[in-house]
């Protein structure tokens, strides 16, 4: 509705009949469909992804809200702190603990129509894919529709953009839509869209707010808008510290004693730390700061660069584009020795989106005559960068099939193998009751996420809707994939050795090994070993045992 009212009353209507504009929609119907085929092809075939495991989670969470259990997660639960300090996983367990993220059910009946997490995957290329269009909108309230068109063709080259998109389902997905519809409001002085707009974006997720008083601070220092920014600041702060020392912790102790310490225990002592704290530990800190930011310093910059790069650098010296970003930025800087933050593939990195191409938008209105054909050059040989750094960085493994995992040692399943194995999952799969309780390896939790009880291999214990400590029914697990990939990671050789160990511990308890097909095994409570699968386990074992002791004396 309020899109459509801009189209009425904005420049934005005659450019529909221009022709960079129909570039424009060229250019995202490309991105939403090689994303949306790329995301699909990699679910779809198992390809395990950095936080695979999320992927799940969000897809529980769906579910169960979706069966009136609203944000309830036994995958969940097992990322708690009460868990990880030896407690039981909770079906009923409130996600909301560890993130507060009501905007979610926005989209609730977008999944009753796609109930999976290939119908995640899809939902977040489309809220990218539409960001751009506001993004388009908003760039035309200012420019002509070429160098409009220019900005939007960038935000869907730009690394940050591709690669979160490709990864796993994240809610952070939804902010460049929340922000550029925001800032597309204030600019058509629509008051009331601009207020709807701020508290959508508040309710993404607990830390959401950082990047609306980012907004906020601009609109402050500038003047433009300096009440309305003071008041976009209290908004976000307050929020912020209500939400967290108050609400959440009404749902679980994660907040203080898990994210405050893991992200910013460096600005505090002890095991447990509110936001509050932190906040006081960094003003009282300005060293321990300066050090946070500055370090790791190359690896600082090349993130800096990778963000501004399909911008042709404008934000770097664009006033407005530091003043807009520097909150979410300091927020990712100054995280604890934390390699997700400063990694351009991930979800973080699309916080900062907005902020740099809002601050682009109005430096090009202050510097149109800069938009001659010398420098339409110059981007055009950033825009080939950016998207041949995302294309060679193999985002979240979507270019697998095509690019080797590692070249030296070389680590490559060509599309063939990967079908194959894939197919003996789903086989393995196809033995498991759609309500029973199971246990799962990161990339395969999503797939059987659809369900109540469902745990991280090798967790096997639940405390189920009566309250009753259980364990889960089957088990199943994929070590193939592990042993593909050791000789060239090591975090992988450190997986492998741990899941034989956890096959064994429970397959000479409780759990019968009912299956094995190429690499992955699954296991059922109470069973007696069927005798082929135990004996293509065992060889596949002492294959495995083998394998690593000689990588060990190598």
């Amino acid at each position: 509705m309020f899109l459509q009212n801009v189209l009425k009353q904005s420049a934005l209507k005659p450019a529909l009949k221009e022709p960079e504009l129909r570039w424009v929609i060229k250019v995202a119907v490309l991105f939403w469909v090689i994303c949306c085929g790329l995301a699909l092809y990699r679910f779809y075939n198992f390809f395990p992804t950095f936080v695979s495991f999320d992927q799940g989670i969000f897809n529980q969470v769906f579910w169960n809200s979706l069966h009136g259990r609203w944000f309830e997660s036994s995958l969940s639960s097992t990322e708690s702190i009460a868990v990880r300090q030896g407690e039981v996983a909770e079906v009923f367990y409130h996600r909301l603990g560890q993130h507060f993220t009501p905007a979610l059910m926005l989209w609730l009946p977008f999944y009753a129509l796609f109930p999976s997490p290939a119908g995640l995957s899809i939902l977040q290329v489309t809220l990218v894919t539409a960001a751009g269009f506001v993004l388009y909108a908003l760039a035309r309230h200012y420019h002509p529709p070429r160098l409009s068109a220019w900005i939007t063709v960038s935000y869907f080259a730009a690394i940050a953009v591709i690669s979160p998109t490709l990864a796993n389902f994240h809610d952070i997905c939804q902010i460049p839509l929340y922000i550029f519809a925001l800032l597309l409001a204030l600019e058509k002085r629509k008051w009331g869209w601009v207020g709807l707009f701020a508290i959508l974006t508040l309710v993404v997720r607990e830390d959401s707010g950082v990047v609306l008083f980012g907004i906020g601070f601009y609109f402050l220092i500038s003047r433009r808008f300096p009440w309305l920014g003071l008041g976009l600041c209290g908004l976000s702060l307050g929020y912020m510290l209500a939400l967290t020392n108050l609400i959440m912790p009404l749902f679980s102790d994660d907040v203080s004693q898990r994210f405050m310490i893991e992200e910013f225990g460096h600005f505090v002592e002890g095991e447990e730390a509110s936001t509050l704290d932190v906040i006081w530990g960094i003003l009282t800190n300005p060293v321990q700061l300066l050090v946070s930011i500055f370090t790791p310093f190359g690896k600082t910059v090349r993130y800096l660069l990778g963000q501004w790069v399909p911008l042709a650098f404008i934000p770097m010296i664009s006033g407005s584009a530091w003043a807009l970003v520097c909150f979410p930025l300091l927020k990712i800087l100054i995280r604890q020795q934390d390699f997700v933050a400063l990694s351009l593939h991930l979800r973080y990195a699309l916080t900062l989106v907005p902020a740099l191409f809002y601050g682009t938008i109005l430096w090009w209105a202050a510097h149109p005559h800069r938009f001659d054909r010398p420098f339409r050059r110059i981007w055009t040989i950033c825009l080939i960068l950016s998207l041949f750094f995302t294309v060679t960085a193999n985002p979240n493994r979507a270019l697998s099939w095509a690019i080797p995992d590692s070249f030296q040692p070389w680590v490559y399943v060509s599309p063939p193998r990967q079908w194959q194995h894939s197919q003996a999952i789903r086989s393995l799969l196809a033995q498991v009751p759609d309500n029973a309780s199971i246990t799962a390896t990161d990339h395969i939790v999503a797939h059987v996420s659809n369900r109540r009880e469902v745990l991280r291999f090798p967790r096997i214990r639940l405390i189920n809707d009566e309250g009753e400590d259980v364990r889960v029914e089957y088990a199943i697990a994929d070590l193939w994939y592990l042993q593909q990939h050791e000789a060239a990671f090591a975090d992988y050789r450190e997986s492998l050795r741990r899941g034989i160990a956890d096959v064994t511990r429970m397959s000479d308890r409780r759990y019968g090994i009912v299956g094995f097909n190429d690499g992955v095994v699954l296991l059922q409570l109470q069973a007696e070993s069927d005798p082929a699968a135990l004996a293509e386990w065992t060889a596949f074992r002492q294959e495995v045992e083998q394998q690593l002791e000689v990588r060990s004396e190598g």
